[in-house]
């Protein structure tokens, strides 16, 4: 039944040997658009419209043709589910809506066994506001005998008979945050979460929190729940904005999600880091692809959908330490091709993946292996050291949630072990014994990993009257041997502290300032940030005086925005000078691009600066305070750029391997990414946009040479992951860019890779071609402002940049 509205096959990227089948379109007045899938005991696949019933489908055999496709209405009062899962002959879905019952958990069954379904059960009904971020996925337990929910951040937690997180939530920032649109304002901490039911709705068990809109999950062989979690895209650009990331669902953790700029960062060690960012995007379905007739690699991968850009990827996790590491690639791509969910039919081991979503055009397809390459099973397993640290991290899990004389004995001394997820384990087994039993211990450890770890516990859960002993107790950690995740670390106990056990004492506040003022500007941003924050919360007077200087000079805006942020509160070391340095910024502030909250927030810290100020100071700023931004694009130069070559690949290929030999000026390779331009767009080592490919890694898969040429060349060869399109119209006109969310039969376009919020509104009706652009969004002659120093500094620092991980993720 193939439809011109459907998207065509041949426009369909796939992997190499791999074929797509359009098995149907769906007739959009009376079915709907289809939003979610599952398979029952007969391989039939069952589907649910986004705002109506669920049908049940029979595939033809393959090889067959597409009209054999059987399409069942089912008559049930019920449907407009984000998820579902067939469990010992029931269905269990989640529904996120007004329709039927209204949003809750639900199971339909076959009372009398004629393979009819009829009975349909409200589980448990939410509690939340109209809006897509709500009840998803239902995920089948590997025991058998339970389902996982996976809930988004504007459904609130719902009454649960057990708890493995502990229980004391709270927003945990230092400063106040501030809002921009101020979408889900009053949505507070936990939000995002998981729990595990019991078959008959009756026991709830809460797994995680802190994610934003988890949407689709999936377990792997070994019993581990992996999740892929969206972004908020508002905020691109912004300090706080997190990607689309693949999550590893941890016992009793949380992932810090908060709202406005309170989003805890992955480097704050009472949250648990993601697998693997993957950038931006609108989440829906995944799965593994167990029992696919695929080679090896693709029936291991984690496949995950991006609706918005039309994106279905490859995630390919490898165990490291206690948790996964993870690549990835484009596995299906399309524009539109708006992926809502997929499935692995063992039956005929083929995928089958649907598209639609929000009223636009759904339809099934199937995906089949033509290729040579072996298709028998090879499942990933645990093997060494990396066995051990899984089977400790499980053995300390098994303490969550429940009090046990063991914990303390079995727990106490992973505190410090050097992998922070085993830390975080251990951590979270003692925060659920009784505080009395291990105050003491904690307040006494001498090791000083170990006193971090379990000082955090303590934090978390003690009295006002612990305040005093914990300051000294953290106090007595030496900075001196602690790497940067520690010194984070310390730095994030003493927050929590303040914020937790009481605001410190002129002579806390005066010595905790002589600790940590020596350390500000750090060359790592994301503790600098920090520290800055914690000395303004303290009123060092000096902070003003070394951080007004990195607003203007700073090569990302992200990084400009973070200080500003911070110093919009600042009360001690203004001076006038210092006033109107800070103040110009908002100048140049107003060129730069982000997300549709950036002008908002900047406004925000505008706001609050100003509102410190005198009447007195107000007048002499006036000039500055009414003066308009230049009319011209963002510059992040400390010093000013000016023409230098049209620089070619031969230019420079005969001084690359001597040239990026030792000795190269890292920070300087640092300011030029940010001179020309590049933060804008890409992301390196936590900083910078998003709209182009995340760089941290590129040392694993570029050679100096390619680099070069991709810098240089930019249309030589296009990522395929961020290639934009030719859109032709109708009327003879030509639109570039990159499908960033659909409606209905409206596509939002991007026409500028450096403003995330330049789209363009496309009726599919006047769109006469969509063809790939043999031309990069990417503009040519970035490095022409650029020495040839400059040039091989910049190269170096991006080829020294391995996974950004490994500081913050796994090691201590």
């Amino acid at each position: 039944m193939a439809d011109e509205a459907a998207t065509p096959v041949a426009q369909i990227k796939v992997k190499k040997d791999f074929q797509v089948e359009l098995l149907y379109t769906v007739p959009k007045a009376e079915q709907g658009s289809w939003v979610s899938m599952c398979l029952d005991d007969k391989g039939r696949l069952i589907a649910s419209d986004q705002y109506g019933p669920l049908y049940r489908i029979t595939p033809p055999a393959l090889g067959g043709s597409s009209s054999e496709t059987k399409i069942e209405k089912m008559d049930l009062p019920i449907g407009a589910a984000q998820g579902m899962a067939f469990v010992k002959g029931a269905i269990y879905l989640q529904v996120n809506g007004d329709e039927y019952q209204g949003r809750g958990l639900y199971k339909v069954s076959d009372s009398n066994g004629d393979d009819l379904f009829d009975k349909v059960e409200l589980l448990r009904g939410y509690t939340e506001r109209a809006g897509e971020h709500g009840p998803h996925y239902v995920v089948p337990g590997p025991d058998g005998e339970s389902i996982y929910v996976i809930v988004g951040n504007q459904t609130p937690l719902t009454e649960y008979t057990k708890n493995r997180v502990p229980a004391v939530w709270q927003e945990d920032i230092l400063l106040p945050r501030i809002y921009g649109r101020g979408f889900m304002k009053d949505a507070l901490a936990p939000r995002g979460w998981v729990a595990k039911v019991s078959l008959d709705g009756k026991e709830w068990e809460l797994i995680t929190t802190g994610f934003r809109n988890e949407y689709g999950a999936a377990f792997n062989h070994e019993g581990d729940l992996f999740t892929f979690d969206a972004d908020m895209e508002w905020d691109m650009s912004l300090p706080w904005y997190r990607p689309t990331r693949v999550c590893q669902v941890l016992s009793g953790s949380e992932f810090g999600w908060r709202n406005g700029s309170a989003k805890w960062p992955v480097r704050w060690e009472d949250s648990v880091p993601p697998v693997k960012d993957i950038g931006p995007g609108s989440p829906t379905g995944t799965q593994f692809g167990y029992g696919a007739k695929f080679p090896a690699k693709y029936q291991e991968a984690f496949f995950i959908n991006d609706w918005s850009y039309g994106k279905m990827y490859a995630v390919h996790l490898r165990p490291d330490g206690a948790g996964y590491a993870a690549d990835f690639e484009e596995f299906i791509s399309a524009q539109p091709l708006p992926l809502t969910d997929l499935l692995i039919n063992p039956k005929d081991g083929a995928m089958y993946f649907a598209i639609g979503g929000r009223k636009t055009q759904s339809a099934l397809y199937r995906v089949t292996y033509a290729g040579s390459e072996s298709t028998a099973p090879q499942p990933m397993k645990l093997e060494g050291e990396v066995k051990t640290l899984h089977e400790l991290r499980r053995s300390l899990e098994q303490f969550h949630g429940k009090q046990d004389p063991q914990a303390l004995a079995t727990a106490w001394p992973y505190l410090g072990h050097g992998d922070r997820l085993i830390r975080n384990a251990a951590r979270i087994a003692i925060e659920h014994q009784p505080v009395a039993s291990w105050k003491d211990q904690a307040l006494g450890e001498k090791e000083p990993r170990a006193a971090l770890t379990a000082l955090m516990g303590l934090i978390r859960h003690g009295a006002k009257e612990d305040q005093g002993a914990v300051i000294t107790a953290l106090d007595k950690i030496p900075l001196e041997g602690l790497d940067l995740l520690g010194q984070t670390t310390l730095l994030r106990n003493y927050t929590l502290a303040f914020l937790r056990l009481g605001e410190p004492t002129m002579e806390q506040k005066k010595n905790t300032i002589a600790r940590f003022a020596p350390l500000f500007p750090h060359k790592d941003i994301g503790f600098s940030q920090d520290l800055c924050e914690m000395l303004v919360y303290l009123g060092d007077g000096s902070v003003v005086a070394k951080a007004v200087p990195l607003v203007n000079s700073a090569p990302t805006q992200e990084e400009q925005i973070g200080y500003a942020k911070t110093l919009r509160l600042a009360k001690a070391g203004w001076t006038p000078a210092l006033r109107e340095e800070f103040f110009k910024w908002f100048q140049r502030a107003a060129t730069y691009t982000g997300g549709a909250s950036f002008g908002l927030f900047i406004e925000d810290i505008k706001r609050d600066s100003l509102a410190s100020l005198t009447e007195e100071e107000k007048a002499a700023l006036k000039p500055i305070l009414e003066a308009k931004p230049e009319a011209k694009g963002p510059t992040f130069a400390a010093k000013p750029l000016s023409y230098v070559k049209n620089w070619t690949v031969a230019d420079l290929e005969k001084v690359l391997n001597v040239g990026l030999e030792g000795g190269r000026n890292f920070e300087n390779g640092r300011n030029s990414f940010g001179a020309i331009g590049c933060y804008a767009c890409h992301r390196f080592n936590f900083e910078g946009g998003a709209v182009g490919p995340d760089l941290t890694s590129v040392s694993g898969k570029f050679g100096p040479k390619d680099l070069l040429e991709s810098i240089i060349e930019p249309s030589k060869e296009i990522s395929d992951q961020y290639g934009s399109m030719d859109f032709k119209m109708k009327d003879g006109s030509l639109v570039v860019g990159r499908i960033m969310n659909l409606k209905e039969d409206t596509l939002m376009v991007n026409i500028n890779m450096m403003d995330p919020n330049a789209n363009q509104s496309l009726k599919r009706g006047d769109i006469a071609s969509i063809e790939p652009s043999k031309t990069s969004m990417m503009p040519a002659g970035l490095v022409n402002m650029l020495s040839e120093d400059d040039i091989l500094d910049l190269l170096a620092y991006l080829l020294s940049k391995g996974d950004p991980g490994h500081a913050y993720f796994r090691t201590k």
